[in-house]
């Protein structure tokens, strides 16, 4: 792993120690992000992708094709990012963190879940901004319940909303 990477570890590992635990402790907080965080791995997009052809016809079918062409950018920018930084998640670094769901995989940098979010609310606003009532407060809780969840560091989810973003608005300048 990079020093960086290490030295922001320690840093934030007491941080995500702190909210796992109060998370943990209250129930009634940690149930609704295991919730979003399961919705995030991709039921919740791909039901969107499926729907707007059904609702806007062809429209929608260029909307879903242009979310899916991102996602797929975005799956191989961050395997990569994974794979070259290695980043242990907090539940695997730090003693006293419980993951509240399985991870995917057991690196953390950057937090997949929050770049494909971001990304697909990027792409999904261009063409329907109404949508942003729904989408923008989606894509908030998952990136939060990648933390309170004890699977990522703040910095990786930080840093995978701007590489999100980043795409989204490449894609849209690209094929928009």
């Amino acid at each position: 792993m990079r020093l960086w990477l290490q030295q922001l570890n320690e840093i934030e590992a007491p941080l995500c120690r702190a909210w796992a635990t109060r998370s943990l402790e209250r129930r009634w907080v940690y149930r609704p992000f295991v919730i979003v965080s399961r919705l995030g791995d991709g039921v919740f997009w791909y039901s969107l992708i499926a729907i707007l052809p059904v609702v806007d016809g062809w429209d929608g079918l260029i909307t879903g094709v242009h979310m899916l062409a991102t996602s797929f950018v975005a799956l191989v920018l961050y395997k990569s990012l994974k794979g070259t930084t290695r980043r242990e998640r907090p539940c695997h670094f730090a003693a006293g963190i419980t993951p509240g769901v399985p991870p995917l995989d057991r690196y953390s940098f950057p937090s997949g879940h929050t770049l494909q979010a971001v990304a697909f609310t990027t792409v999904a606003l261009y063409y329907y901004p109404s949508l942003a009532v729904m989408l923008v407060p989606f894509t908030l809780l998952v990136a939060a319940s990648r933390v309170v969840l004890g699977l990522h560091y703040p910095s990786d989810v930080l840093v995978a909303t701007a590489i999100g973003l980043g795409l989204g608005l490449t894609s849209i300048a690209l094929f928009g």
